[in-house]
């Protein structure tokens, strides 16, 4: 069975000392853990520049930019098929409350929207009243919701049922069948194996794949087919979304030529 970690950093973290600290290191732990591709996040754009991430040169790892809107953002949104957002780590808004940054933010989530491009935000990147806006808001991206924790089930759950394009990692989701609830209950079609690791544990959601209570078609459903399936659906938008772009200013609140606006 074909096995993608969609929730996965790499490089080095703090206050640890991990295996994927490099590609080669991260390889390693793949191939430890039979899986066979990664969505990968570099640490220095979690935990520092995001404009100074160094290349992935590695055919199993898809590298997902972090992506931050605004003046002091990371300028033009690339035209690549997933992005991952940490608005309370770098302190900016995509709700409609009053914020300075709520334009650029709404702009940019048009932007995904459009281009359906894959967006993985982490459940305490974003408080309730900012995860219930995202559900309702009109025009979406295809959000995966990832770390959502075991002691947040019910409000998950209202939110999957509000929301036909959230979906859910499976990096948290640790409890007696919590996977096999979520994917009965909204549909396998919405759950992605991810890990969350070296933050979380990746054996425990590997070994959990491996031994689901559910038929075979929904388990390769959730360890690489629905990844498969977003990154189609986000290719075939591309093209018409970065025609549009360059009509119109940048969408994170850039300018164009990659220099910081005014006052930036």
């Amino acid at each position: 069975m074909r096995v993608v970690d969609v929730n996965r950093i790499l490089g080095p973290v703090p206050h640890d000392d991990v295996p994927g600290r490099d590609a080669a290191g991260l390889r390693g732990e793949l191939d430890r853990l039979r899986i066979d591709e990664a969505w990968v996040v570099h640490s220095h754009a979690v935990y520092g520049d995001p404009l100074t991430v160094p290349p992935v040169e590695e055919d199993r790892l898809l590298a997902v930019p972090a992506v931050i809107p605004g003046p002091l953002g990371t300028g033009e949104l690339p035209p690549v098929p997933v992005v991952r957002l940490y608005p309370a780590a770098h302190r900016f808004s995509l709700g409609d409350d009053g914020s300075d940054h709520h334009d650029d933010g709404a702009r940019l989530l048009r932007l995904l929207g459009e281009r359906r491009t894959v967006t993985l935000v982490d459940w305490e990147q974003l408080d309730a009243a900012g995860r219930r806006r995202l559900s309702r808001r009109p025009g979406m991206p295809p959000l995966v919701l990832t770390g959502t924790g075991y002691r947040s089930l019910r409000e998950l759950a209202g939110l999957l049922a509000r929301c036909e394009h959230l979906h859910v990692d499976t990096s948290t989701l640790c409890g007696h069948r919590q996977v096999e609830w979520a994917a009965e209950r909204f549909g396998a079609h919405r759950v992605l194996f991810g890990t969350g690791s070296p933050l979380t544990d990746d054996a425990g959601p590997r070994f959990q794949l491996d031994h689901l209570d559910l038929p075979a078609a929904d388990v390769a459903r959730i360890a690489a087919g629905n990844a498969d399936r977003l990154l189609r659906e986000a290719g075939g938008a591309h093209a018409a979304g970065e025609r549009g772009s360059r009509t119109g200013g940048s969408p994170t609140g850039r300018s164009r030529t990659g220099g910081r606006e005014a006052g930036g």
